[in-house]
């Protein structure tokens, strides 16, 4: 195509060449440069895209896009031959020049994104399950895997770059999907991953301090504020009623808002709730008030888990799905890594859970405690190369909340996994709990299920969907359910 066609909504400078010129691929990898390729040059947090324009030129690029005040030298590198186009921001522009290459996909689906520190995943998943569960074809973007109808992918970002997202959005459309829903992380907002869609549904969950570091927001405030972005880019906006920060959340926003939640001043609520814990299994159920009537059965514990339904029934609800597709669909709803019951025993529960840092392992502690279950029994480990803070803040929510921990090891990256340990012990030392450490994951995990006592809730946090051990650099093949099958089998040899 022209060039001319890829720029055909984007402020931009034609600094030499034609916009006539013809292009064959775009990409911002230099690695990823063959002829005509038009190369966007980025200003990451690692590298700038501006100092590989050398290797695109020998690449033989047709097209090198560079941002406004970008070095003199870096220009003097481009022969008369190679079209050089000049934007104020390379990683917007790169957004609409990939939706352009693509033939605008978002623009022949629904597309619905979710934002909010906490929610993202489950929430996604209860959608596309009730959709697919009427019969409309939908594509999923996410922190564990893009799906596109019997293929999916393991996932890099939360949020894939601009071009990843619209070449998934062309592939769903060629498979037939009629709607997509995506997880649209703060990051994602903030380096423009998204610029140019307009959602016809986005939704806010919540908001926790969260990501505020040198690598990702400066602040809170930073944070709130690539969050808000997203409802300035759709036409209906779903939040949370309850959470304190939506009113600032949608302060500036230029869509209209629906909202759910627990409150009176919620739209779409949630009352009666009643916990139900049984051996081996968890859940819950509650009646739908207000936008929507109906009785809600859950297979998933807590306050969070009638969030995240809610959330799934206020964004349904566009598409007059039947209340009993809703109602079966949302019963039968399990997502990898996340508050996932894993059938061990008729006598105690084992789930296995994402939960990775002290806020999140201190909601799922929490809610797990509201179950009165006999002991809560905590299996966890810290990643190495990571803060230590996290450590101290993990080994203390895990012996204040739960009733016996045992620490083992997660991913310790370039690290002495004892040392890890001993981090976490420091934590847990501020506090009475009972723990034991099992450096071997496995051991661990056999260890608890082995000494599993009737009503005990154990949860395994931290690996949650991951499949792999990271060790020295390298990913070991690690996933807690092989883990669970194989101690389970053993341990049925061994009392036969």
């Amino acid at each position: 195509m022209n060039l001319s066609k890829l720029l055909e909504k984007l402020s931009y400078t034609l600094v030499s060449g034609s916009v006539e010129t013809q292009v064959e691929s775009l990409t911002s990898d230099s690695r990823k440069v063959r002829e005509n390729t038009a190369f966007v040059c980025i200003v990451g947090a690692v590298s700038d895209g501006h100092t590989y324009i050398q290797a695109a030129v020998e690449q033989k690029a047709s097209v090198i896009v560079v941002q406004q005040g970008c070095k003199e030298e870096y220009l003097a590198q481009i022969p008369d031959t190679v079209t050089v186009v000049s934007v104020e921001n390379t990683r917007y522009a790169l957004a609409f020049m990939s939706a352009a290459y693509f033939d605008n996909p978002a623009e022949k689906l629904f597309t619905i994104g979710i934002t909010g520190t906490k929610g993202k995943t489950t929430t996604t998943y209860m959608i596309r399950n009730v959709l697919e569960a009427c019969g409309i074809k939908t594509g999923l973007i996410g922190t564990i895997e893009t799906i596109i109808g019997d293929e999916s992918w393991a996932s890099c970002n939360t949020t894939p770059e601009s071009y990843q997202i619209h070449e998934s959005f062309a592939k769903m459309v060629k498979a037939g999907c009629k709607a997509v829903v995506m997880e649209v992380s703060s990051q994602g907002l903030k380096l423009d991953r998204t610029a140019g869609i307009l959602f016809d549904i986005g939704v806010f969950t919540n908001l926790e301090p969260d990501h505020i570091g040198p690598n990702e927001h400066a602040s809170f405030e930073e944070y709130l504020a690539c969050k808000a972005k997203l409802f300035s880019q759709c036409k209906t906006g779903i939040v949370n009623a309850d959470d304190k920060h939506t009113a600032e959340v949608i302060k500036n926003a230029t869509c209209e808002i629906e909202t759910y939640g627990l409150s009176e001043k919620a739209q779409l609520r949630a009352c009666d709730i009643c916990l139900k814990h049984e051996r081996g299994t968890v859940g819950l159920t509650y009646r739908c008030t207000g936008a929507l009537d109906m009785d809600v059965a859950l297979n998933l514990p807590g306050k969070f888990s009638v969030y995240n339904s809610l959330c799934a029934i206020a964004v349904t609800r566009h598409f007059q799905v039947p209340q009993e597709t809703l109602k079966k669909t949302l019963a039968e709803v399990k997502v990898k890594g996340r508050i996932e019951l894993v059938k061990v025993s008729d006598e105690f529960s084992l789930m296995i859970d994402y939960a990775h840092n002290a806020m999140s392992l201190k909601s799922i502690l929490e809610t797990l405690k509201e179950y009165n279950p006999h002991r809560l029994v905590c299996v966890f480990g810290c990643g190495g190369n990571r803060s230590k803070e996290r450590r101290f803040e993990m080994g203390e929510v895990s012996g204040k909340l739960a009733d016996f921990t045992i620490i083992t090891s997660d991913n310790p990256r370039f690290e002495d996994p004892e040392a890890i340990i001993e981090d976490i012990k420091t934590g847990i030392s501020k506090t009475d709990g009972k723990y034991i450490s099992i450096t071997d994951r496995k051991e661990a995990i056999r260890y608890a299920i082995e000494h599993g006592e009737p009503g005990d809730i154990i949860v395994l946090a931290g690996k949650g969907h991951e499949d792999y051990q990271e060790i020295k650099g390298v990913k070991h093949p690690m996933d807690e359910r092989v883990l669970i099958a194989e101690v389970l089998k053993e341990l049925a040899e061994k009392n036969v």
